[in-house]
C-alpha cells in the first residue's frame, strides 16, 4: 500500500494560506506538510486559527531551504500548475495523478507554488510531471488552499474516508405497510366524495398508489403520514 502523499508549499507568502492549506489537507487524510523557505518564517502566528483546528499538521510541518531538499527523500514529484512551460515534464490530470501515487511504492510529494506567482521554472523541472487542473481557460485563477482541497480530495477517492453527514438508510416499507396507507387513505377520500365520477374511480386508486410507490417511503414515514392523515381526520377537541 502506498503512503499518502506528502504536500509541499514553495515559497509561501502568507500564514493565513498555510493554515487554509492544513485544513483542506486534513478534510482528506494528509497530514504531512512540507514548507519551502516561508516568506514570514516559520511557525507563523497567523497560520493556527486560518487552519481551523488542522494543529496536527502545522505542529508536524517542517521547513527546508530549497524545494530539492524537500523532495529528495521522494521518488514520484508533481508540480501543480495551470501555467504552460517550455519544460519535456509530461503533463496529467488529477485523476492519473492520483492513479500514479496510489501505484507507486516509494514516497510521493505535490508541489504548490506561492499564492501570487505559482511555482517557478526551476521548481517544475524538478518534478516528474506537471498536475493541471482542468478549469475555465477565461479565468485560471485558484487560491492556494483551494488547490490542495482539490488534488487531495483526488487522492483521497482511493482511501477509505469517512463520510461523518452520511447515516445509514433506512429500508423501503414493505408493500403491506404501503397497502395499510392506501387503504386509509381511501376510505377518507371514498367518505369525502373525492372519487368522482364513479367509474373513474380504479383509474384514480391507481394514479394515487403509483404517486406514493414513487415516494419509496420508510416504515417510519408511513407510520408519520398515516398519523397525520388520523388527526385530520378526527380532531382532538381543544382542552
Amino acid at each position: 500500500m502506498s503512503e499518502p502523499p506528502v504536500i509541499v508549499l514553495v515559497r509561501p507568502q502568507l500564514g493565513e494560506n498555510i493554515g487554509k492549506a492544513a485544513r483542506a489537507m486534513l478534510n482528506f487524510g494528509l497530514t504531512e506538510m512540507r514548507l519551502v523557505a516561508p516568506r514570514d518564517g516559520w511557525p507563523n502566528p497567523a497560520a493556527g486559527p486560518a487552519a481551523s483546528g488542522a494543529d496536527v499538521v502545522l505542529e508536524q510541518a517542517r521547513v527546508y531551504a530549497t524545494t530539492a531538499e524537500a523532495i529528495a527523500d521522494c521518488s514520484t514529484v508533481f508540480a501543480a500548475t495551470v501555467r504552460r512551460r517550455e519544460l519535456m515534464n509530461p503533463v496529467v490530470g488529477p485523476e492519473e495523478m492520483a492513479a500514479t501515487i496510489r501505484s507507486e511504492a516509494g514516497r510521493s510529494a505535490i508541489l504548490f507554488g506561492p499564492e501570487r506567482s505559482g511555482l517557478e521554472t526551476e521548481d517544475v523541472a524538478l518534478a516528474d510531471a506537471i498536475v493541471t487542473i482542468p478549469i475555465n481557460p477565461q479565468f485560471g485563477s485558484i487560491n492556494l488552499a483551494q488547490a490542495v482541497i482539490l488534488l487531495a480530495y483526488e487522492w483521497s477517492k482511493g482511501e477509505a474516508l469517512a463520510q461523518p453527514t452520511m447515516r445509514e438508510l433506512e429500508p423501503v416499507a414493505p408493500h403491506e405497510e404501503l397497502d395499510g396507507f392506501l387503504g386509509q387513505l381511501g376510505e377518507l377520500l371514498e367518505a369525502a366524495g373525492y372519487f368522482k365520477p364513479p367509474e373513474r374511480t380504479p383509474v384514480t386508486k391507481n394514479t394515487l398508489r403509483t404517486i406514493f410507490t414513487k415516494a419509496r417511503w420508510t416504515t417510519r414515514e408511513i407510520r408519520a403520514v398515516r398519523g397525520v392523515i388520523r388527526i385530520l381526520a378526527h380532531p382532538r377537541k381543544a382542552d
